[in-house]
């Protein structure tokens, strides 16, 4: 079969409709903070839409790009090496809402832990490529793939940073099951967390509180409670076709950072049922395309990397939108091309653009 000499226009389509939604929807959720905060209700709207244009810059770029270049041991150890400095660096700047995350550049934040889902990504994708007959040694395969994964999700951890380290772990876990390891070794690993978790939640009283509070809201709604309950009265007001753009009323001081990881219950809100399962099934085309391209492509390198792009946009959606409708306990894991975050959504956009270069070279 010829090789196909255009992208995925689906998944270039899915994704700039889910970004201009992403603009529109952090302008109507945080005009008013915005303007009490700053003078202007278009700080965030601004900040997002600048970066949006960076990251389909950037997209555009690496889609011309043939993602086989990327396989190179100088690139790839790099990408690890410069991930692990800046992980360690943020650790000696100032905190900032106490933790952690950020480099700080005048008005330029960027998060390193962003950076490290697709140095995973890429360096598994290198890693394993000759090694999947070899997938279940391991001492010589297992072993060396996930030290990387491990050092990143331990330094993430200590920021404090859960949910990211959580998504790093989905994407690793993504990888693996397509290259073929036994599923017995998952459970190994979840066994393994078990007492790490155990410590990691339950004895760190702010994440001890929503697990609480995800099994009961009510039990205290005016404390733990109150953010799940916020966001539950937020999607159930929105009805079929929601209250009108800008005219949600739980963005305004009731919702915890409406702009960010409880944005999809301001689009239920303010765009009902609708819209939000628009959103829903634009990630859902997104799934069908990455798994469609990562099927169609014979070369191993580019499976396991539109795997891991897809399953890094994918996975994060899924935990988002389950935070918001109480189905999973509070995490800060942005809604993949909505939330507000540039650097989210810079290097999101980057790796899109890496998976379309996929489609565009799949036979």
């Amino acid at each position: 079969m010829a090789k196909r000499v255009s992208v995925d226009r689906w998944l270039f389509t899915v994704t700039c409709l889910l970004v201009f939604i992403g603009v529109v929807m952090v302008f109507s959720a945080s005009a008013v903070m915005a303007k009490e905060r700053y003078g202007s209700a278009y700080n965030f709207a601004g900040r997002q839409f600048a970066w949006a244009l960076a990251g389909v810059i950037a997209m555009c770029v690496a889609m011309r790009i043939d993602y086989r270049r990327f396989k190179h041991p100088g690139l790839i150890f790099t990408l690890l090496g410069v991930t692990t400095l800046m992980l360690i660096s943020v650790f000696f700047l100032g905190r900032a809402h106490g933790t952690h995350r950020w480099f700080h550049l005048g008005p330029i934040s960027f998060q390193p832990s962003e950076l490290a889902k697709p140095a995973i990504i890429f360096f598994l994708a290198y890693f394993l490529e000759n090694k999947t007959k070899y997938i279940d040694d391991w001492r010589n395969t297992l072993l060396p793939a996930i030290i990387p994964t491990g050092v990143f999700l331990g330094l993430i951890v200590f920021q404090p940073d859960l949910g990211t380290a959580i998504a790093c772990a989905g994407i690793t876990a993504c990888i693996l099951f397509v290259a073929g390891i036994q599923l017995r070794y998952f459970g190994y690993a979840f066994a393994a967390s078990l007492l790490p978790l155990y410590f990691l939640i339950f004895h760190v009283s702010y994440r001890r509180d929503r697990i609480l509070a995800f099994l009961d809201p009510y039990s205290d709604p005016q404390g733990r409670g109150f953010h799940i309950i916020q966001s539950m009265i937020a999607v159930s007001t929105g009805g079929l076709t929601g209250l009108g753009l800008m005219e949600g009323r739980q963005k305004l001081f009731y919702l915890p950072e409406p702009h960010t990881d409880f944005i999809f219950a301001v689009t239920a809100e303010e765009l009902g049922f609708v819209g939000a399962m628009f959103v829903v099934i634009l990630f859902a085309i997104f799934l069908w395309r990455g798994t469609r391209a990562a099927l169609r492509t014979e070369d191993t390198f580019g499976r396991f990397l539109a795997v891991g792009i897809t399953s890094m946009v994918v996975l994060q959606a899924f935990i988002n939108v389950s935070v918001v409708l109480g189905l999973m306990p509070t995490k800060g894991i942005p809604l993949p091309f909505v939330s507000y975050g540039g650097s989210s959504l810079f290097v999101t956009l980057a790796c899109v653009g890496v998976l379309l270069n996929i489609t565009k070279q799949a036979e």
